[in-house]
């Protein structure tokens, strides 16, 4: 098992590289979504939204091609590790893939023109959360020990997406309006939204099989069965079966939240004879297909839950690195998300902790402990 740094794209520099080789990391994933806009780019705000401000999806921001993910992998390089992955689409580059609409096609050729740049850096795998709502209605407090501020979902009062937004983000400034007046997503079905995963992943999938670049796809969080009116994909542990059925290649691996999978509700149907959470993570692993994992320990199930520290959540996790061991788990864990501590430097302390955490426990583990 590998020990790896998650980077949003404005923290892609040469310190945080260093950074993560001095806590003991080895790869780098980096999460580049709406962090290269141009100077005049506009940041969008609403009075009393949860979203504390919407970004916007710039489909013309110099990132996304070979050029930038070869100079990426190269300034990583030289720091002595290695690039995992990327994680997330563009919302512009693919909001009609989503939304079955005009621009589907088009924006399928340029997906699969990344995957070709991608393949071509030597990047080996794409994570990407299929979802129409995204990441939203998370509230932020003093949740984890000692009062270290995080994050966590408290019974969040959804309203409807706005046209011209995807994923928490803005593709169409002309067309979105924050309180819905022009016009909100329609509605779908859980099986419109499987429809349209499925015909995205057999479209892509053999691009990404030529270009040697996995695809893994982050399970919904929060994992509601609906989320602002839209429908949720993965938001029950056997929704991750139905997606590795569509197709059996081991270019289709999961991006294996073990937060999110932890939030999880029996509530909301099947686990399709899942025993228990450790057997859910047992069965998974031993196919062989997680692209990489998400690292991180939560306490409690939608509708109310939180983000802790990695040793004081609902989930032992040394006995999940047990179980990936067992069966032969060697890819990279990340620890996602991490509380913040009370220094001067918050994220960097709440992210050496978990690195610390998980270095100790990836060696332990190997040597039989």
């Amino acid at each position: 098992m590998k020990l790896g740094l998650g980077l949003y794209g404005n923290m892609l520099t040469a310190e945080n590289f260093r950074f993560a080789k001095q806590c003991g990391a080895t790869h780098i994933v980096a999460h580049i979504v709406g962090y290269f806009k141009k100077p005049d780019s506009p940041v969008l705000t609403t009075e009393g939204s949860p979203l504390y401000g919407f970004g916007v999806s710039d489909p013309a921001d110099g990132t996304w091609n070979y050029e930038w993910f070869r100079d990426l992998k190269a300034a990583i390089n030289a720091e002595g590790l290695e690039l995992e992955a990327i994680e997330n689409f563009e919302p512009a580059h693919w909001y009609d893939v989503l939304l079955d609409g005009p621009q589907r096609d088009a924006q399928m050729a340029r997906l699969k023109q990344i995957i070709r740049d991608m393949g071509r850096a030597g990047i080996p795998i794409m994570g990407y959360n299929f979802s129409l709502a995204g990441v939203w209605g998370r509230d932020q407090g003093p949740f984890a020990r000692g009062g270290a501020i995080s994050v966590g979902y408290h019974h969040a009062v959804e309203t409807p997406i706005p046209k011209g937004m995807v994923w928490n983000m803005v593709y169409d400034v002309a067309q979105f309006d924050p309180q819905g007046q022009r016009g909100v997503i329609e509605p779908i079905t859980h099986e419109q939204l499987w429809d349209r995963f499925a015909r995205f992943l057999h479209e892509l999938l053999p691009v990404a099989e030529e270009a040697g670049v996995k695809l893994a796809l982050h399970p919904d969080d929060p994992p509601l069965p609906t989320l602002r009116g839209t429908p949720r994909l993965i938001y029950r542990w056997d929704l991750y079966q139905r997606m590795l059925d569509l197709a059996p290649s081991p270019y289709n691996t999961m991006e294996f939240c073990l937060g999110t999978l932890a939030e999880m509700s029996a509530a909301f149907g099947s686990r399709e004879g899942f025993a228990d959470f450790y057997d859910m993570v047992d069965r998974y692993s031993a196919t062989g297909r997680i692209g990489y994992i998400h690292f991180r320990n939560v306490r409690g199930q939608v509708p109310e839950y939180e983000e802790v520290f990695v040793d004081e959540g609902d989930v032992d996790m040394l006995e999940v690195l047990r179980i990936l061991h067992k069966n032969g788990f060697d890819g990279v864990l990340i620890p996602d998300h991490t509380p913040a501590m009370s220094c001067a430097a918050p994220w960097h302390a709440g992210m050496a902790f978990a690195l610390g955490f998980m270095k100790a426990a990836i060696r332990l583990i190997e040597r039989g402990g």
